[in-house]
């Protein structure tokens, strides 16, 4: 996966300018209302597959607005869309940047039709000089935030390549969500992007989005409705695909995080807080019950995890650990960041979850990213139609969930060394083991020996279970190492997969 600074992508901006003449013709520009539906985006999206992929061009101006700049350019109160109108509706645009300099086309829909927004300068305030003001009256936005009631925060964004965000139910925002992943984990990942968006109000807390992909190796239409709840943001996500060309890897209901170190890799940070990380578990459901969980490393070189599924329940980037001591972090909270689980509406068939990580120093590059990979093919003249949900939540065991079985969860993760010399040691505590329970610990390793195993309730600590592998890894690489908690043939805990090495 191509480095994405945070830094840089919290700072993005952006907005609308002319539409390709393409679109032109098929009214989807101009000042007055235009019909508009799925079905119509749809074809709009098919058709884009008959023309030559065209780069949006970067607007000359947005070198200059930098990350200063950006932050000094305050949006009006009174231009917010949707302002007047109570509930956590209220719609903000974002201004190009040095981070986000290809425009994007918004537009508002009511009662079947379309009518283009039109940017202005004069949306922002801004001292003298400053780099926003100088884009010009036709610059263009880059993308768009929803506001809550007060409109003194946001609960959902989108902004840049396909990329959008919501935050935990406790208003602190982490991972985002990507529409599409291409060949991300081949060395040579393309960013399709959203280049236009339709926004309809749908409620007090809630608003439809449509929107165009486009890319060198594919197009697509999309539909998110998307609301605020008590418990979160939830999206219904609609899609139709179509591949301009042979994909190799196509990424479905993708998610990217950031992982630097937590208490198993403390010797990767150079930070003084205990841990930093926005998510530190892949969780999948699988549609025999199965709940796995794959605790996120910093690898030492790019490394791609692959789980075969056939119509999964769900899966998701989860931060499991909510305790505050564990970081000590006052400013960016990690302990609160969501965690975001995906639901496919329909079978997804044959394929695989993917997680490809990459090594970071720094907690400002995401360097995790999960999806979904098709077993069949992605080709041109085929349509691809994908449903799912996608649940912003503070949810610890969306697996269970979904799958309607409690069993102990991965509460924590050690290493270190084992009793013989060249061992490795792998500790796993799990939470929600009944007391008195005496599982049956079941291993299995890649490349390697296990030497030992044992387990035990740790005192004074009510229903957590501490499973402790010592192994031997065979070469220089890392070993894979499956491990669950059984009661005769009944598992009682999550399959665990971690990856042991250097």
């Amino acid at each position: 996966m191509t480095q994405i600074d945070r830094r840089a992508m919290i700072a993005a901006s952006g907005a609308a300018l002319l539409l390709p003449s393409m679109l032109q013709a098929q009214g989807l520009t101009g000042n007055r209302p235009t019909p508009f539906s799925w079905d119509r985006l749809v074809a709009q999206a098919q058709q884009l597959t008959r023309t030559p992929f065209r780069e949006t061009p970067a607007h000359p101006g947005a070198a200059k607005v930098d990350y200063i700049a950006q932050h000094e350019a305050r949006f009006r109160d009174d231009r917010t869309l949707w302002g007047d109108l109570p509930g956590d509706t209220g719609i903000r645009f974002f201004p190009l940047s040095q981070y986000s300099t290809q425009p994007v086309s918004i537009a508002t829909v009511e009662n079947g039709r379309a009518t283009p927004l039109r940017y202005d300068a004069d949306m922002f305030d801004a001292p003298a000089g400053n780099a926003v003001k100088a884009l010009g009256p036709d610059a263009g936005f880059a993308g768009f935030r929803i506001m809550n009631a007060a409109r003194d925060g946001d609960w959902l964004s989108f902004l840049g390549a396909s990329y959008f965000r919501a935050p935990s139910p406790q208003k602190q925002f982490g991972l985002s969500a990507r529409a599409i992943a291409i060949n991300t984990s081949l060395g040579k990942e393309e960013f399709p992007r959203f280049t236009h968006f339709w926004l309809e109000r749908t409620g007090e807390s809630s608003v439809t989005i449509y929107a165009l992909l486009d890319g060198a190796s594919i197009t697509g239409a999309y539909r998110f409705v998307s609301r605020l709840g008590a418990d979160g943001v939830t999206q219904d996500v609609t899609a139709a695909l179509f591949p301009r060309r042979p994909i190799e890897e196509l990424g479905l209901m993708a998610m990217t995080s950031m992982f630097w170190y937590d208490q198993a890799n403390r010797g990767k940070g150079t930070d003084w807080r205990p841990e930093i990380h926005d998510s530190d578990i892949l969780s999948i459901a699988s549609a025999n019950g199965t709940a796995h969980a794959r605790p996120i490393i910093n690898p030492p070189t790019p490394l791609v995890s692959a789980f075969a599924e056939t119509d999964p329940k769900g899966f998701g980037l989860v931060q499991r650990d909510r305790d505050f001591d564990h970081y000590q972090d006052d400013g960016v909270y990690y302990d609160r960041r969501p965690t975001l689980w995906a639901s496919p509406s329909t079978p997804l068939g044959a394929g695989e979850v993917r997680l490809y990580s990459f090594p970071t120093d720094s907690e400002y590059t995401d360097n995790v990213v999960a999806y979904w990979t098709p077993a069949a093919s992605a080709t041109p003249g085929r349509r691809i139609d994908v449903g799912y949900r996608v649940d912003w939540s503070a949810a610890r065991a969306p697996a269970s969930q979904a799958l309607g079985n409690e069993v102990a969860i991965v509460q924590n993760v050690w290493r270190g060394r084992g009793d013989e010399e060249g061992s490795d040691r792998l500790v796993v505590d799990f939470a929600g083991v009944a007391d008195g329970a005496k599982p049956d610990i079941w291993t299995d390793i890649s490349a390697g020996t296990m030497i030992k195993t044992a387990g035990y309730p740790v005192l004074g600590q009510p229903g957590l279970y501490r499973m402790v592998l010592d192994l031997k890894r065979e070469g220089a690489g890392l070993a894979d190492i499956r491990a669950q908690l059984r009661l005769g043939d009944r598992a009682i805990s999550e399959y665990v997969h971690y990856p042991v090495g250097s």
